[in-house]
């Protein structure tokens, strides 16, 4: 007997779909697609995906059939809508999931500005071979914005490079022993002050919408890095560009903007001091594997009325340390 529908949207393979259902044998799957997903999602009692297309959220909730929400991205901005937010709906995310190719995409941008690749790209189009100063990893003081999944991995990337890490997050809470200061959301602009380098790894939400502005820039040492891993639209990207023309920023580098695609308008695209990648940071062979493997393990849960990994508080929008997947390895296997 068919128990629920389970309406998925995101790009998954036929053993996917395999998995799934042996997860949730009762269940019915309807593979909507971003195509489908606009009127599938209305036959849903279980969503599983990323709608990257307009959902009329509103008219959902109101329908009161969906229950669950099983997101296959961290970020939760697709879904998590005033209407959604104020009902019934359970909400989990994939937070963490991809956390090492975060933190190889921040090492990426990071290692690059230090070391001059933007000059250097551009000298070898004209092919230049021209000596230019670079700068140093070891020793930088490093301050991370959001010590969830993706903060906590980053943590123990840049450890080993003899970096001084300290950070603020929502739950200051079970401060790893690699960084120096762990602190609540209000250290923001101490935390900006005593950081060479400051790294995103937060959530969006309305208390962190254009967040990292002027005063955050102000605040950092003369000749210090952002990179953003996070959510473009936590930046204020006028502050951004104006920190970055005044010298005071000595560069930026960006997985995320304000708007996606950047605009070819943006004076982002032609600052030399700048690297911008098309938000690939959580991009991985196995993504679409672990995702699966994540949501088959909360079905599993949420049909047998267990605890679920990653259930979100839907006002922050992100989950409670306690309740992480990355803290629970197990599932993976």
């Amino acid at each position: 007997m068919v128990s629920h529908n389970i309406v998925i949207c995101y790009p998954v393979l036929p053993r996917h779909l395999e998995w799934l259902q042996t997860a949730a044998p009762t269940c019915n799957l309807i593979n909507a697609g971003q195509e489908g997903i606009g009127s599938s999602i209305f036959d849903a009692d279980i969503f599983v995906g990323h709608a990257k297309v307009p959902v009329d959220w509103e008219s959902v909730v109101q329908q009161g059939r969906l229950k669950f929400i099983q997101s296959s991205a961290a970020g939760l901005d697709h879904c998590l809508v005033p209407s959604v937010i104020d009902s019934d709906i359970t909400v989990c995310s994939a937070s963490g999931l991809f956390a090492d190719q975060v933190a190889e995409q921040t090492l990426a941008l990071l290692l690059g500005l230090l070391r001059g690749l933007p000059v250097f790209f551009r000298q070898a189009e004209k092919r230049e071979f021209i000596r230019q100063p670079t700068g140093d990893l070891h020793g930088k003081r490093i301050g991370i914005v959001g010590l969830g999944g993706n903060g906590r991995r980053l943590v123990q990337v840049l450890h080993p490079f003899r970096t001084r890490i300290s950070a603020i997050d929502y739950y200051p809470v079970s401060k790893p022993q690699e960084v120096d200061f762990l602190g609540p959301p209000d250290g923001l602009l101490t935390l900006a002050a005593r950081s060479d380098i400051l790294i995103l790894t937060l959530p969006l939400n309305d208390s962190t919408h254009q967040w990292i502005d002027r005063k955050v820039f102000e605040a950092m040492p003369k000749g210090g890095l952002l990179i953003n891993v996070a959510r473009g639209s936590c930046v204020n990207e006028q502050d951004l560009v104006a920190s970055l023309e005044s010298g005071h920023l000595a560069g930026a580098g960006l997985d995320v903007t304000d708007i996606e695609p950047l605009p070819k308008t943006s004076p982002l695209w032609s600052m030399p001091n700048i690297i911008i990648t098309p938000h690939v940071g959580a991009q991985a062979a196995n993504r679409v594997d672990d995702s699966t493997k994540l949501a088959c393990e909360n079905l599993r849960r949420y049909l047998a009325k267990k605890p679920l990994l990653n259930m979100v508080d839907k006002s922050l929008g992100f989950p409670h340390p306690d309740v992480q997947a990355m803290s629970q390895p197990q599932w993976r296997t």
